[in-house]
């Protein structure tokens, strides 16, 4: 036999499982990709969400002045608590449209020693359309209010 010749015929046996490997592969860094991605939108909402019951607990009945140095009060969803969670969230290249904000006051008050809740939910918006993930994804956070 001579030196550097196969024991049999090569018919492609190598390209198939090349493109099999390689697909394969792809998929899966595409798949990793998604997941961080997905972790990240996370993060950013559990963050916007931390940053929101933060402003609520700091801005309690006792506190004095008017607009966002002002208090923020057992409303429906206070302004001044869902443009802070907006910012945040808008940080992680969220589209802040698609928030769904609560601020909920159990006891009715805003008193200091009362808690506050701060749900924050987004409906993930997958970067790849292949992938079919009809994910919500959210955080909900809960503080006690200071001044």
């Amino acid at each position: 036999m001579k030196a550097g010749k196969r024991f049999g015929p090569v018919s492609g046996q190598a390209l198939v499982e090349f493109s099999l490997v390689a697909l394969l592969t792809l998929v899966m860094l595409l798949g990793v990709a998604e997941m961080c991605r997905m972790l990240l939108v996370y993060v950013a909402v559990a963050n916007a969400a931390g940053a929101g019951v933060r402003y609520a607990t700091l801005h309690g009945s006792s506190r004095t002045g008017s607009g966002v140095d002002g208090p923020s009060g057992p409303a429906n969803n206070p302004p001044e608590v869902s443009t802070v969670i907006k910012s945040f969230a808008g940080t992680g290249l969220l589209d802040t449209n698609n928030l769904e904000i609560a601020v909920a006051y159990p006891e009715a008050s805003n008193a200091p020693g009362k808690t506050v809740d701060v749900t924050v939910v987004y409906p993930y918006d997958r970067f790849l359309r292949y992938f079919s993930l009809n994910v919500r994804l959210g955080s909900k956070a809960q503080g006690v209010i200071v001044f």
